[in-house]
């Protein structure tokens, strides 16, 4: 499904009578608040997206697995390598 810019949706006089619902919900004073606090938040959210990209490791590089480590398996009682207390 194609949606089209918001000129096409609704027409010209729609984005008209929009803007002027908009305007009689929130008051022409809390409009400039509600834009700032927006431009605010997108502030932020730019501010967070590069500080956590600074925190990984930078482009292109892989980092290496951990060398094994070599684990030597339980000895059983009894093969002779131990001795035995009668």
């Amino acid at each position: 499904m194609y949606f089209g810019s918001p000129a096409e949706i609704f027409g010209v006089d729609g984005i008209i009578v929009l803007v002027v619902v908009v305007l009689v919900l929130f008051g022409s004073t809390q409009i400039p608040k509600l834009a700032r606090s927006l431009g605010s938040a997108q502030k932020e959210f730019k501010k967070g997206l590069d500080e956590g990209g600074a925190d990984g490791p930078p482009a292109g590089t892989t980092t290496a697995a951990p060398a094994p480590v070599a684990v030597n398996p339980p000895v059983p009682p009894g093969d002779g390598s131990a001795p035995r207390s009668s």
